[in-house]
């Protein structure tokens, strides 16, 4: 039975949500540092069977809707826990099955896991903070992240250079400290109670129109990232698992020093400035990607690419800001099924473009990154309700 906890200084809400921010990227990056290397060597993986990988990764993402029906027979918080050990689970059992049709198993096994928990973190983080504080303390929590996956990494590559053991291993260390942490997360922390009582259906509002096609838009072009700009380093330019893995420490290192300053500097400047930077800079990145061929040219693009994520944080504060607080439940499993639909399918075709032209991969990104661009245009300068966009809508509601 789980155990309550009073100490309101040490067990809030806040603490927990840091704890949940150091157990994920335990797991989920250390399987990410590997995954290109270990399917390579292990499975003789091309970019046809890392696009399908990749495209059914992202199918628990996909399905992130029907998380508002799990919420009616369990707590946010309790399925937030369950989704980390399922989560360290599948980082687990990897190692274990070093072909094509094992490994997309446990892919899907560990990203079910990984999917629900990203989806009710970001739910319960805007039920539990201010509108004030929520850009400070989520640039904090990606802050803690990266710190995180700074020791990830700085272990990784120790266990990979230096005492040189093989992936399973690695594999079982990273995914059973993430189940370890959700033991204690479920034993230690009392249950807190949501400020507003969620909504139990499924809701689509007609003045969410902008949030939903930025986080299309967004999902289509972190895939591209995420599939292929990790693969270009591998198999383009002759990266080891452990150069791969002091790349991952570099990023981290960027997003722990300045992931909080740069939530300060959202809630500063608004969101459509934030994103507009980040859009910019991600067209020119993108282009560069289709033109190098200088592998240290090429990392410091993937540097430069990856600084670049803690600006998302202006799409989950600009939807705080004109959200109705019942919805955050509901539309936390709604828009990561937004966020999916894209990154289903680009993988798996991107995939054969890429053996074709390695440059075009990079150039449709850049064309993501443009229309990204244009849309965060229409972001007011004060988002609110009944003021979520500078062309006006009534608002309507579909509910299933």
């Amino acid at each position: 039975m789980r155990k309550l906890i009073t100490n309101k200084a040490l067990f809030t809400p806040i603490s927990l949500l840091i704890l949940m921010s150091i157990a994920m990227p335990v797991a989920f990056n250390a399987w990410s540092a590997m995954l290109n290397n270990f399917v390579v060597e292990k499975a003789a993986f091309t970019g046809v069977e890392i696009g399908i990988l990749q495209s059914l990764r992202e199918v628990p993402g996909f399905l992130s809707f029907t998380l508002i029906f799990v919420l009616l027979i369990l707590k946010e918080q309790t399925f937030a826990v369950l989704s980390l050990a399922l989560l360290g689970l599948g980082v687990c059992l990897t190692g274990f099955f070093p072909t094509v049709y094992g490994l997309y198993f446990t892919t899907i096994v560990m990203s079910i896991g990984f999917h629900y928990f990203e989806a009710i973190k970001q739910s319960l983080s805007l039920q539990w903070l201010s509108k004030e504080e929520a850009p400070i303390v989520l640039g904090k929590l990606l802050a803690v992240g990266s710190l995180t996956s700074l020791i990830v990494y700085g272990c990784l590559w120790a266990l990979l250079e230096i005492f040189q053991l093989p992936y399973w291993i690695n594999f079982v260390i990273a995914g059973g400290i993430c189940i370890l942490l959700a033991i204690i997360m479920y034993f230690s922390f009392p249950a807190f109670p949501s400020k507003v009582e969620q909504n139990q259906n499924l809701v689509l509002r007609k003045r969410y129109w902008l949030y939903y096609l930025l986080t299309f838009l967004s999902g289509a072009r972190r895939q591209i990232f995420v599939v292929f700009a990790a693969f270009l380093m591998v198999e383009k330019f002759g990266y080891s698992a452990s150069q791969v893995t002091l790349l991952f420490l570099i990023n981290y290192a960027f997003n722990f020093m300045f992931a909080e300053k740069i939530g300060g500097l959202i809630g500063k400047f608004g969101e459509r400035r934030a994103l507009t930077f980040e859009y910019v800079g991600l067209i020119l990145v993108f282009v560069a990607y289709g033109l190098v061929e200088n592998a240290s040219i090429a990392a410091f693009l993937y540097v430069l690419d990856h600084m670049f994520f803690a600006l998302a944080i202006a799409i989950t504060t600009y939807f705080q800001k004109i959200a109705d607080p019942k919805d955050m439940a509901s539309n936390a499993g709604v828009s990561f099924t937004i966020n999916h639909i894209a990154a289903v399918v680009v993988p798996a075709l991107l995939g054969l473009v890429w053996i074709w032209s390695h440059s075009l991969v990079f150039y449709i990104g850049a064309i993501f990154a443009l229309l990204s661009l244009i849309a965060a245009q229409f972001i007011p300068k004060s988002p609110a309700p009944n003021q979520e966009t500078r062309i006006s809508f009534r608002s309507k509601v579909i509910e299933s």
